[in-house]
């Protein structure tokens, strides 16, 4: 872990409850999420929603291993090591970070497509990488 990460975590101790309600949030977030029609008027709200349920299972990860985070930015370097089977969509995270901060932060307004890229992502990695923490927070 580089120095500048560890600048952005605290330590504690793994927290099985925590975790859990991370998990369930961003499940519960997502079939919301899913209901809205995509749209351009949605986009951006589908995307920031989205982007945020995979934070917090980026958050999980650091709680499975001891840590707090302090900053957004730093959430999904937890996921980015998972060894799943779409592992190069991994390589995404850092782009969804950067789009939502444009929404959130400058009034960007996302696309349909980019809006579609990250429901993709959940579609195709969420459902391994919950199976991943919830194996992991229970070991």
């Amino acid at each position: 872990m580089s120095p500048e990460t560890k600048k952005l975590l605290r330590k504690r101790e793994p927290d099985r409850q925590k975790i859990k309600s991370l998990i369930e949030s961003a499940k519960t977030t997502m079939r919301i999420v899913k209901s809205i029609p995509l749209d351009d008027t949605s986009a951006a709200l589908i995307f920031r929603e989205t982007y945020e349920s995979i934070r917090q299972l980026g958050d999980a990860g650091w709680w499975i291993q001891g840590y707090e985070t302090s900053s957004h930015d730093i959430s999904m370097q937890s996921l980015t090591g998972l060894d799943i089977k779409e592992k190069l969509k991994l390589n995404r995270l850092d782009r969804f970070r950067r789009i939502r901060n444009d929404i959130n932060y400058r009034g960007f307004k996302a696309t349909i497509t980019q809006a579609n890229e990250i429901l993709d992502f959940w579609d195709s990695c969420a459902k391994e990488i919950i199976k991943i923490l919830d194996k992991s927070s229970t070991s």
